[in-house]
């Protein structure tokens, strides 16, 4: 804690500006070192303009870059201690070059940072729980609408609040069950109103609570891994063609004979504001070209683990044997969620919505033409199938207390699964030590969602995921 750490904060590459960032106590001789222009007094949240010197302290010395430097003061910045931005041209090499002066400064105690070691040193100083140290990373990684709104609303610290107000009501729970264990025996008044009623309905507004975080866990594990979209049909049905439409570039090849895909190709887009995995995959048909039927066992794979099939018939010829191949394949997948693209409709149209109905009563159908501007249609079609999947329509990411952490689910399960053995073992007239521990235990683990009972082992896995200079 009394170490100053620096690292480079910006992206790698070519910009107009780029940052090297230090936190600890020797901000301000790290500032005295390397400013050529080094003001009588430093103010907090003040910027200087300086050129940037290997060693102010000699004329000689090789001069970097010019920067502006801007001093935060602990505990009133990001870390809580005192910070240092300097704000540099976005050079690779010059900032290399600014970050290597600082570390060779000769301050005590300065070295590299480890990653996320800045959001960890807010951690530990109090700026903000785990939950919302987790969701920088998340707004770092947001690739759409909805990962970054959900982000933004835990880095706000909207699910740490709602897990300490379960926690409030777990604390309450845990105080009586310790006055029954410690004063079995005095009167009522003095053990208070609650009996075994009191407590098990305490509980379950706890699990209440618990049950609606995680019912939110699939839209959680959309945002952070997208909906996974598997385009199917016969070879040359425009599986290739629907792919390009929805991505919005030329991405796969599309040409008039048959079998052209032989492998699955995997892209991610954003439709709707919703993070979408689309994976083309070969055209399903008996073959014995050995490349192409590799193909297709990766298509069947790739449908087993889809949330949404998007199935391309070709509009324009009547169902035929290659079409019930494909059908056969979907009807094992058992998947709920189907989408049927009728494309051709431009060649005339011979597959109506009514025959696909008959053979597959379930799905959603849209007749288009993906080369006669229908790809609109097709669009609005994926993003109003995946909407009505997870009931986006009702979604406000800002508003809502939605879960997208894998360690935050498991600790909820824990503490699920806990509350319900406490509820069990009270109804069934078990000794209240026992039942406490189950009780603890969930308390435990939803403190250990906002870090309050937490290991060094996991913070250190928490903020390996972190990038260098966060």
């Amino acid at each position: 804690m009394n170490d100053t750490i620096t690292a480079i904060s910006s992206a790698p590459g070519e910009a107009g500006i780029g940052i090297v960032k230090v936190s600890g106590p020797g901000c301000k001789d790290v500032m005295k070192r390397l400013m050529v222009r080094f003001p009588e007094e430093i103010e907090p949240r003040h910027a200087y303009l300086s050129r940037v010197s290997r060693n102010a302290a000699d004329p000689e010395a090789e001069i970097i870059d010019e920067a502006i430097f801007l001093f935060m003061e602990g505990p009133h910045s990001y870390t809580g201690e005192d910070v240092l931005e300097i704000q540099a041209h976005g050079s690779n090499t010059g900032l290399k070059n600014i970050l290597q002066a600082v570390l060779d400064s000769e301050v005590e105690g300065v070295r590299m940072a480890e990653p996320g070691e800045f959001t960890k040193l807010a951690f530990l100083n109090g700026k903000m729980d785990l939950s919302q140290a987790e969701a920088v990373i998340d707004i770092i990684k947001a690739r759409t609408d909805l990962s970054l709104s959900i982000a933004e609303s835990q880095s706000a610290g909207r699910l740490g609040d709602k897990i300490r107000e379960i926690r409030e009501t777990m604390l309450d729970v845990l105080a009586q069950m310790a006055v029954d264990i410690d004063y079995p025996d005095e009167d009522e008044d003095f053990a208070g109103d609650y009996d075994g009623t009191a407590l098990v309905s305490q509980l379950r507004w706890v699990l209440n609570d618990i049950e609606d975080l995680l019912d939110t866990a699939s839209i959680g594990r959309i945002a952070r891994e997208g909906v996974r979209v598997v385009i199917a049909g016969k070879p040359n049905a425009g599986k290739s063609s629907l792919m390009n439409a929805l991505l919005g570039e030329g991405r796969v090849i599309v040409t008039d004979v048959p079998g052209t895909t032989r492998d699955t190709v995997e892209e991610s887009v954003s439709i709707g504001g919703v993070p979408i995995v689309l994976v083309d995959t070969a055209g399903l048909r008996d073959t014995e070209d050995k490349v192409e039927k590799i193909g297709i066992e990766r298509t069947a794979q790739a449908m087993a683990s889809a949330d949404l099939i998007i199935l391309v018939l070709d509009g324009s010829h009547d169902l035929d044997d290659k079409d019930d191949t494909v059908l056969e394949y979907i009807e094992k997948m058992n998947n709920e969620h189907l989408l049927v693209v009728i494309n051709k409709n431009d060649l005339g149209v011979t597959i109506t919505e009514d025959d696909v109905k008959a053979k597959l009563p379930g799905a959603s159908v849209v007749s288009t033409s993906l080369v006669g501007g229908g790809v609109p249609e097709a669009v609005k079609a994926v993003a109003d199938a995946v909407t009505e999947m997870y009931d986006l329509g009702r979604l406000n990411a800002k508003e809502m207390n939605i879960v997208t952490n894998e360690r935050h689910v498991r600790m909820l399960r824990n503490a699920e699964m806990n509350i319900n053995e406490a509820i069990t073992m009270i109804q069934n007239g078990d000794p209240m030590e026992v039942i406490e521990l189950s009780a603890h235990y969930a308390y435990d683990s939803l403190g250990n969602i906002i870090g309050e009972e937490v290991g060094d082992e996991v913070l250190d896995r928490v903020f390996s995921k972190f990038c260098l200079g966060k």
